[in-house]
């Protein structure tokens, strides 16, 4: 495929609304439903040795769970916890700061991290002190580098530009905004009230203060949405001229997150709204000149994940696409999901079982897997669709010892149904999606995910569209 080329979209609406059906957004293969409590701390000590012996070592990525929000969106799906009291924040820092100290003596003598990012909740929910002491901790028991990529999320309402100015000075370089809908009435109906104003301000102080990317994020199936109240949306977030954005579907999963049940499904657009929504957002977006990237994610030509793109360099973890692809991962605070060599591992949920592990001195992971060599075989070929919609079946030949026509004879017939819908080509040894496949990624992905093929229950995933 050429690497020029790789930004070419076409959407089908009849051909997404017929396939459309739940799965995973592959964050990960295998993904988290699939780890096991049997991989615990002695296992991920095992595995993060064994990086420390001998040859060419892998930089190191540091993720940075912060659960706490003020309020409570509605739609949200994160594990956080809902306060206004700040001293709880307090306790769970200096649990957290044990956390980098033992994770730190894992790594010694490990090469630099070149990428950290803190997520939540809400990372700005601590105060500047707070943000000062965490930030200096973590460069005190790790070496991170001068131009490394360092993010942020952040709540444009609690958040003030004296603050986005010192999280500049910490070393963060780029930040990324929630917004989801700038309508009031879908505003109200999920209890996030944003003005435009606040959200400009954020993105003006973080331009001042030298942010090299600024992302913005969207939601569309929100209660109360329609096409025209998106649409003026899409005016603002266009004239704001973030350097990303990222449009993601709302799924509604009442049962596994009770926030959601707070939301009138009344209020909820159908599907055909929906798919509209996405089409026209599609359409904004890349007249407007942003690339498409995949999934759910557009970026100006010139920032570095369409660069890695059109490189193929680019890369998919549990934050979603990423520029560095040769990371392990170290994950720190409560959920966080860390990957170190062929392996993953997620902390335990609540903060009395977070607390509890480490009074033990006892890092504290929850589950996790080791992945098996079809694992790892599967999880490049789903990377390479989701990052470059197309693969060489010869490379994955010498990579793995493998035949990959007999290996992969099933998923390969059941690609000749997509290669008839239009949405694959199989010829001249790869696999190649088209432009109008790439809203259905994750359909493709999903034929060559052995457990979905074990285990036909998708329900816990969101729908793919």
């Amino acid at each position: 495929m050429d690497r020029q080329d790789i930004q070419a979209l076409e959407v089908d609406l009849e051909l997404i609304r017929k396939l459309d059906r739940n799965g995973p957004r592959y964050t990960s293969y295998p993904t988290a439903d699939r780890f096991v409590e049997t991989f615990n701390a002695d296992s991920y000590r095992t595995w993060a040795a064994k990086r420390n012996i001998g040859g060419a070592q892998r930089p190191l990525s540091i993720y940075v769970h912060i659960p706490f929000c003020n309020t409570l969106c509605f739609y949200c799906g994160c594990n956080k916890v809902i306060t206004k009291d700040k001293s709880k924040a307090a306790v769970y820092l200096e649990y957290l700061k044990k956390e980098i100290v033992m994770q730190s003596e894992l790594f010694q003598g490990d090469p630099d991290v070149a990428q950290l990012h803190w997520g939540g909740g809400t990372p700005t929910f601590l105060s500047d002190e707070q943000m000062k002491d965490l930030m200096g901790t973590i460069r005190s028991h790790f070496r991170l580098v001068e131009e490394g990529e360092y993010s942020i999320e952040v709540d444009p309402r609690k958040v003030c530009a004296q603050t986005i100015e010192l999280l500049g000075e910490l070393g963060f370089n780029r930040i990324s905004l929630g917004v989801q809908d700038f309508d009031p009435e879908v505003q109200k109906a999920v209890n996030r009230i944003q003005s435009e104003e606040e959200t400009l301000s954020v993105i003006e102080a973080a331009r001042r203060s030298g942010f090299k990317s600024v992302s913005i994020d969207l939601i569309y199936g929100l209660p109360k949405q329609n096409i025209i109240g998106f649409n003026r949306t899409l005016d603002r977030i266009i004239a704001a001229d973030p350097d990303r954005l990222a449009i993601y579907n709302y799924a509604h999963l009442p049962t596994l997150f009770k926030p959601q049940r707070r939301i009138n499904e009344d209020d909820l657009p159908s599907s055909d709204t929906k798919l509209q929504i996405l089409s026209m957002a599609i359409k904004r977006m890349t007249n407007a000149g942003y690339v498409y990237i995949g999934m759910d994610h557009f970026a100006k030509p010139d920032d570095e994940l369409a660069v890695a793109q059109r490189m193929g360099r680019l890369h998919r973890n549990f934050q979603g696409y990423s520029t560095h692809a040769d990371c392990d991962l170290v994950a720190l605070g409560i959920t966080a999901i860390g990957k170190i060599g062929p392996t993953y591992s997620q902390n335990f949920r609540t903060l009395d079982e977070y607390y509890a592990s480490l009074d033990h001195n006892v890092l504290p992971i929850m589950r996790g897997l080791e992945l098996t060599a079809d694992d790892l075989l599967r999880r490049d070929i789903i990377q390479a669709l989701m990052c470059h919609f197309a693969l060489s079946k010869e490379e994955f030949e010498v990579a793995y010892s493998i035949d990959f026509d007999s290996y992969f004879e099933q998923e390969l017939a059941e690609l000749k149904t997509y290669q008839d819908y239009g949405l694959v080509k199989l010829e001249n040894g790869r696999i190649t999606v088209t432009p109008k496949g790439r809203m259905l990624i994750r359909n493709v992905g999903m034929i060559f995910d052995k457990y979905l093929r074990i285990n036909q229950e998708r329900k816990m995933f969101s729908k793919l569209i």
